[in-house]
């Protein structure tokens, strides 16, 4: 039987096995299987021969019963409409989970910033933002960085929602430079809520984090903070790494700044030297005690989930396990955390750039990682507390169920308070 890896249809399933257990009200469930808002858009770009392309966007807002939507926005050559709505999704329970005052929503533009200048990739934002015009704002829907999109990105994209509203507009988008209103802590809050998420787990599964081994998948924005962190924080040897050209290994330990250096040099970690040369599968096979994927979805499979060996799987990234590798990881022992929770750091600390927006005060870098442990500490020991309540054919549920329990429950109480059902 082929698993199904749409990510949509991923997301629905999860969502139907969450209702099921919760016994969900059949309207709500109905209600939450959809997006309530897809939107694409065609943008002109006049590009560096003078010459004008159109590139496809979209721009999904799921549900907005606890708040305006929140989510990134990608540039990839494969983004689908499928995977924005699925990732509009999780953004949701996301939200919900970390009980903050937002909804879950997600855009996307179909283009490759590896071929664009920055004339390019300025007009191409500033093209997105004024076909979104009236679909978003500080209190209806904030867009942030995601995949190859940052901070500069989200410079010039609220520049241009000010200037189509007449007034400085800061709010509209978050992951900003700071010194147009961005946050600090902002650049590694997704990896520093997964730090705060794995100190919990580890305490759970009594490992001390200090002696422990840590594989990562991934050498990206999250997967190189995740490496630094580690270490900083808990003293923990890293001994394997991967990005999209290969991966390394060593027993040793993996040396941070080095390795910075052979990405820089040569494109990649696999110019590391003084390291065994491993692919991204047999990454994710290793015998280690944290496994962080922190690359891009659907990485661990019914095909592979049986050889995924560690104790805790931290999940930096988006869906990086399927529904079927979740049963097998669970049934195996492996604490799977889920993106939802592990990741959530990045919109937390978004909600607090927005909050000082709003308020137009500030606060210290010590504040902003205090205020996120607090929150994600709190989700993580919500989500241990459901996973004992609730039982599933006669067992207790995965972390992922219970996590989906509360969110889903959250934004149903909310759409049932406010009459939608």
């Amino acid at each position: 039987m082929v698993e199904e890896l749409d990510p949509f249809k991923i997301s629905q399933e999860q969502l139907d096995k969450a209702a099921g257990i919760m016994k969900l009200d059949k309207e709500a469930h109905m209600i939450l299987r959809e997006p309530m808002r897809t939107l694409t858009v065609n943008i002109p770009v006049k590009m560096r021969d003078g010459k004008t392309q159109m590139f496809k966007g979209f721009r999904v807002q799921y549900n907005t019963a606890r708040g305006p939507g929140k989510g990134g926005i990608r540039y990839h050559p494969k983004e689908t409409i499928e995977t924005v709505k699925a990732l509009s999704a999780w953004m949701t329970w996301k939200c919900s989970l970390a009980n903050i005052p937002y909804g879950g929503a997600k855009g996307g533009v179909i283009c490759d910033t590896k071929t664009m200048n920055d004339m390019e990739l300025e007009n191409l934002s500033r093209g997105y933002i004024r076909a979104l015009k009236d679909f978003i704002g500080p209190k209806i829907d904030i867009p942030a960085p995601d995949v190859y999109t940052n901070a500069q990105t989200m410079a010039w994209m609220m520049d241009e929602y000010s200037n189509i509203v007449g007034h400085n507009e800061f709010g509209v988008i978050t992951g900003k430079p700071l010194e147009i209103g961005g946050s600090e802590g902002r650049f590694d809050s997704t990896a520093m809520g997964g730090m705060y998420v794995l100190r919990e787990a580890a305490k759970l599964k009594k490992i001390n984090l200090s002696k422990a081994r840590i594989a990562i998948q991934g050498f990206g924005n999250a997967g190189n903070f995740a490496f630094d962190l580690s270490k900083k924080l808990f003293g923990s040897k890293i001994v394997a790494i991967s990005d999209s050209e290969g991966g390394i290994y060593s027993e040793k330990g993996l040396d941070y700044e080095k390795l910075k250096e052979a990405k820089q040099k040569t494109g990649s970690v696999d110019g590391y030297k003084g390291a065994e040369k491993i692919t991204n599968k047999e990454l994710l096979e290793l015998d280690v005690d944290v496994l962080i994927p922190s690359a891009i979805e659907n990485q661990i499979t019914q095909n592979n989930a049986d050889k995924v060996n560690t104790k805790i799987l931290l999940e930096l990234a988006n869906g990086p396990v399927t529904p079927a590798a979740d049963e097998i990881l669970f049934n195996n022992d492996v604490l799977d955390l889920p993106d939802f929770l592990v990741n959530s750091g990045g919109v937390i600390v978004s909600y607090f750039e927005w909050v000082q927006n709003l308020q137009s005060f500030y606060w210290t870098e010590e504040d902003v990682y205090r205020r996120l442990d607090t929150i994600i500490t709190k989700s993580f020991n919500d989500v241990i507390k459901t996973q004992k309540e609730y039982k599933s054919n006669g067992r207790s549920i995965s972390p992922r169920m219970a996590a989906y329990i509360i969110a889903v429950g959250r934004v149903a109480a909310a759409m049932k308070i406010r009459g939608w059902y």
